[in-house]
């Protein structure tokens, strides 16, 4: 899993966007992050249409602080660039898809 930072948008980007996004917080050496992924993916995959950014955080990281991101993975739902709903530490599909359906 890797989570280059060349493709990490900014806030400005994320406030003004328009559909619905997912932006996963975590890192490619998390074991929560590794554990979480087959879900994360399977949810996702069921909802065409949802733009999904995975984004590296840590240290000195400034996308992950704006949000208030504390533990890996968090997923935080958007709808016209506000957020709706998150998700931390995903252990079923349930919290997942609540998060979706507050976007969709």
């Amino acid at each position: 899993m890797t989570m280059p930072d060349s493709v990490v948008p900014e806030r400005s980007e994320l406030d003004a966007s328009q559909g619905p996004v997912v932006v996963e917080f975590g890192t490619p050496w998390c074991g929560h992050c590794k554990a979480a992924q087959p879900l994360i993916q399977a949810v996702i995959d069921q909802a065409p249409g949802v733009r999904h950014i995975r984004v590296e955080d840590g240290k000195g990281k400034r996308l992950g602080r704006s949000y208030q991101v504390k533990l890996w993975p968090t997923l935080i739902f958007l709808k016209g660039g506000e957020e709706r709903s998150r998700c931390v530490r995903p252990t079923d599909h349930e919290a997942l898809e609540r998060g979706l359906k507050s976007i969709v």
